[in-house]
């Protein structure tokens, strides 16, 4: 049966994200949320216990994927695979479409224990 998710937003500040549909807004185990960064901004190296799929709306991005580094260009899409170690630095005006498993694990490489599931993704 169809269900609405009513957006919701994580920060006023960038970087920040709006997702639109997850687990916790009826979603069956999918998540969908926008990111958008301002030049520069980046993430710690992690890694997701699944893979996402994230998709350049506006702007581009430096994806580092294991030993390789993408450029994600607007209009674009880049798969990144489970249990690989990554990193989106935003250049000018960067903003993405993302999807990925509602339920996913973090864990930054040197730490004991998982960040958990991001509540962005929850």
């Amino acid at each position: 049966m169809p269900r609405a998710a009513k957006k919701r937003g994580t920060t006023a500040e960038l970087p920040r994200s709006a997702t639109y549909a997850s687990p916790t807004q009826g979603s069956d185990g999918l998540s969908l949320w926008r990111v958008e960064m301002k030049e520069g901004a980046q993430g710690p190296l992690h890694v997701f216990d699944s893979e996402q799929i994230w998709t350049a709306l506006a702007g581009v991005a430096s994806v580092e994927l294991g030993t390789d580094t993408i450029e994600l260009k607007e209009g674009a899409t880049v798969v990144l695979p489970a249990g690989v170690t990554r990193r989106i630095t935003a250049g000018p005006d960067f903003v993405a479409l993302v999807a990925g498993h509602g339920t996913a694990k973090v864990t930054v490489p040197g730490e004991a224990a998982d960040r958990g599931v991001p509540p962005w993704i929850s």
